[in-house]
């Protein structure tokens, strides 16, 4: 996600650092290359020239600090206008004392609007609220069966009938009320393109309803057009907030960059994957963060902590332990595996500092990480709790099973061995100098295929060992074991 916009954004940055004095001329000449940035990122060709205009007008009429590189100020500014662009978001969903609030969802078809009702009941619930769902999309076949599917999956009533949108929207009310629901959810049917029999069918639920919020579900991976599309719901609505979905996919960037410029509607939540738990707020400054690529440390430091409190603290203690021993087996290891395919490999990718720069383009993480996995399935049980037995014959077997060559076996267990001295270190660390150790790594390249091998840990000549003195290396771990 926003990997390209990341590295043309990177690239532009980089023509204004190192200048000693900065002049009208080469200012505008490096925002000339963000502007291009912006606009290879699909954003809407007006909004790119407004925020240039406003950074150029920030930095030339800035007063230059002797202590900080004039080009630092600039990147300030283009930072402190994304987040101007994309915010500020009142993330609060409204209460209502006297009777049930009404959320109404609306879009065009196919961009996610009715697993982001039960994406948004569930966030409800996290609050120790109590959502309904109203089946109102009574137009695409299986829409009605699937909303019911996903509320007995989260626990959520879903309330349907077979009458008419505006019933089933007002007769849902009703219910809530009467079954001291807190919150009312309407999936609203979409269609394949605006047109004035939605608009009209939406505009009678808003009068007749009236819900308290609308928000707009539109799709990231349409760029700039879903700035066209929130501003011909807004203007027959008067939106509240849009959800963004599809965020994890291949999204260039456009459409978040370009909604808030456009319409003046914020971007309130954002849906990062298919299951019922991937809704996050949107927060500018973090998204600004990681459009720059300065990650976002805050969500990497969050999805831990969520996936940390699925383990029980027996599991925890036992692996802490482990770790401050030195213990850090490869089945652990594959462990790790697991949390980080609950994150979301890309997602993750994208959210640490300066690591969508360590994966060369086009090239799939879930893949090297597939990859990897291969390997240690072909290990033994005795191999995986003591990798320092895997002799070149060993090493061969399990190349074969795993369908990979020895060459990358041998890389593997290199690598593994190095993360085993670096997972002892960092039990013993803080939370925030794990992170500063991670991005450190992160950005000397040890991400990199065979990055730790060209890493020159302490000690490391660069001579290749023959295979008797692999042989009596692995005797003198066992000893030191």
């Amino acid at each position: 996600m926003f990997e390209g916009i990341t590295r043309s954004l990177g690239e532009a940055l980089k023509k204004l650092r190192g200048r000693g004095r900065l002049t009208a001329d080469n200012i505008k000449e490096g925002l000339r290359e963000v502007r291009r940035a912006f606009l290879e990122a699909d954003v809407n060709f007006n909004v790119a020239n407004d925020f240039i205009s406003r950074v150029e007008a920030k930095s030339l009429g800035q007063d230059t600090l002797s202590r900080v590189d004039p080009s630092e100020q600039i990147i300030r500014n283009v930072y402190e206008e994304l987040c101007a662009l994309m915010g500020p978001v009142d993330h609060k969903i409204p209460l209502r004392a006297d009777r049930p609030v009404v959320l109404m969802l609306c879009g065009l078809q196919g961009s996610g609007k009715t697993t982001t009702a039960a994406k948004l009941a569930l966030n409800l619930k996290g609050m120790n609220r109590k959502p309904m769902l109203a089946a109102a999309d009574l137009q695409r076949p299986g829409a009605v069966e699937q909303l019911k599917t996903l509320g007995e999956q989260i626990g959520v009533p879903v309330y349907s009938e077979q009458t008419n949108p505006v019933d089933v929207c007002r007769n849902a009310v009703a219910q809530a009320k009467r079954t001291l629901c807190d919150s009312v959810i309407l999936d609203t049917a979409g269609r394949l393109q605006i047109d004035q029999d939605l608009m009209a069918e939406l505009q009678r639920i808003d009068k007749l309803v009236k819900p308290d919020e609308v928000y707009l579900v539109v799709d990231a991976m349409i760029g700039q057009e879903a700035a066209n599309v929130a501003k011909a719901f807004n203007d027959a609505l008067e939106l509240n907030a849009c959800i963004l979905t599809k965020l994890d996919g291949d999204a260039r960037g456009g459409a978040a960059l370009s909604i808030k410029g456009l319409t003046g509607v914020p971007i309130k939540f954002v849906g990062v994957g298919e299951k019922v738990d991937k809704l996050e707020e949107f927060v500018p400054e973090r998204m600004a963060g990681r459009i720059m690529g300065q990650g976002d440390l805050m969500g990497v430091v969050s999805k831990i902590a969520d996936i940390q409190k699925e383990l029980s603290e027996e599991e925890i203690k036992k692996q802490q332990e482990a770790l401050q021993k030195g213990n850090f087996t490869i089945d652990m290891f594959r462990d790790q595996f697991k949390m980080i395919a609950k994150m979301g490999m890309k997602d993750m990718i994208s959210r640490m500092p300066g690591m969508a720069e360590m994966i060369p383009e086009g090239e799939d993480p879930e893949v090297a990480l597939k990859r990897v996995q291969g390997m240690i399935d072909a290990m033994t049980k005795k191999e995986k709790a003591d990798p320092d037995m895997i002799d070149t014959p060993r090493r061969r077997r399990i190349a074969k099973g795993a369908g990979v060559e020895p060459h990358e076996v041998n890389q593997f267990l290199k690598q593994f061995d190095q993360v085993r001295v670096l997972m002892k270190q960092m039990s013993q660390m803080s939370l925030w100098q794990r992170l500063k150790m991670v991005t450190g790594l992160g950005k000397a390249g040890a991400f990199l295929p065979g990055g730790m091998d060209n890493m020159k840990m302490k000690g490391d000549t660069g001579h290749r060992k023959s295979a008797k003195e692999r042989a009596e290396e692995r005797k003198k771990k066992k000893k030191r074991k």
